[in-house]
């Protein structure tokens, strides 16, 4: 894209974008919620003309899943829910370069999938659809960012690096089709156990493809922080 589109569409973007940006003028954690959230429902959207893709939904094309004495494959899976996230907290230190975000949410991952292994001594061989529900899911992302001018001197927050910790909410749902070809009620059997021990499959099972999404979420924020100048995110002076 040559940087004279590439900058019409931004300040095509910037005409636009007041309507669900709302810059805090102080670092206030009551304002910073609800900027965050009133953006979150247009934020997820992306911005494709601009490189900043959709995070609801988003797809995980291939994630392998090696577990014990069992491998799971999902393909084309398609994750939606994080328009309706809701934000609990925001903490921004700008001093310390220091951002933390805690929200929860209800999220479906559907999909297909295979399954090669063993569980409760049972050898799987399964392929089909799935779907899986998370209800509750608790996060928070502790943050370390920096700051840097692009190459028309403008001020932009980035990313230096990041930790997060979550909890599994209230339930996770598995609905996992064909889970043995040769046996629907098998299949319904493991099914049925897994969904009684949801917390601890789910322990085993869900922590790759939370890494997934919050590796792919924190790339998009970084791509949108270097789309939208500093100064259009918070009203407040970038310390020395």
């Amino acid at each position: 894209m040559c940087e004279e589109l590439r900058s019409y569409l931004r300040s095509q973007f910037a005409l636009g974008r007041t309507d669900y940006i709302r810059p805090c003028n102080d670092t206030n954690s009551e304002c910073l919620i609800k900027a965050t959230q009133d953006a979150i429902p247009e934020f997820v959207k992306g911005l494709p003309h601009l490189g900043v893709p959709p995070l609801d939904p988003f797809t995980i094309d291939k994630l392998s899943i090696p577990l014990s004495g069992l491998k799971v494959t999902f393909y084309q899976g398609k994750v939606s829910g994080f328009r309706k996230c809701i934000v609990d907290n925001v903490i921004s230190e700008l001093e310390k370069r220091h951002f933390v975000l805690e929200f929860h949410c209800n999220l479906t991952i559907k999909g297909g999938y295979d399954a090669v292994g063993k569980v409760l001594l049972f050898p799987i061989n399964g392929e089909g659809d799935a779907k899986i529900k998370l209800t509750n899911l608790k996060m928070k992302l502790d943050i370390n960012t920096k700051y840097i001018k692009d190459d028309k001197g403008v001020n932009h927050f980035a990313i230096k690096s990041y930790k997060y910790t979550f909890d599994y909410g209230d339930k996770v749902t598995f609905d996992l089709q064909n889970l043995f070809k040769e046996s629907k009620e098998l299949s319904n059997t493991v099914l049925s156990f897994l969904n009684e021990n949801w917390r601890t499959v789910s322990e085993e099972f869900g922590k790759p493809i939370v890494d997934y999404a919050v590796e792919l979420a924190l790339k998009t924020i970084e791509k949108f922080f270097l789309v939208v100048p500093y100064e259009e995110l918070i009203n407040v002076p970038i310390p020395t």
